[in-house]
């Protein structure tokens, strides 16, 4: 039986390199990623607003890529902005 993708829930924080402005390289827990695609945007709508706002305005809250560690292991990794610092919200295998 073949299985689909499983998403696993973190709150780990993690370092966190850009370049360009987008995520290039990425420590967690003492190994280090590889940014392998295109990382995409995750926006969030501002909340709450009066309800005279028609159109919510939209923040980027942080980032989905897939990263290899040095082994050649790839994950998906949604990693946010929390205050000063960098967290994994998902990692999909």
């Amino acid at each position: 039986m073949e299985r689909g993708p499983i998403m696993l829930t973190a709150a780990d924080t993690v370092t966190l390199w850009l370049e360009a402005g987008v995520p290039a390289r990425m420590v967690w827990r003492g190994q280090r990623w590889r940014v392998t695609d295109r990382p995409t945007e995750l926006l969030r709508e501002v909340d709450p607003l009066p309800p005279m706002i028609t159109h919510a305005p939209v923040l980027r809250v942080g980032w989905r890529f897939q990263a290899a560690d040095l082994n050649g292991l790839n994950r998906v990794f949604d990693v946010c902005r929390a205050g000063d610092a960098w967290v994994i919200e998902h990692i999909y295998e």
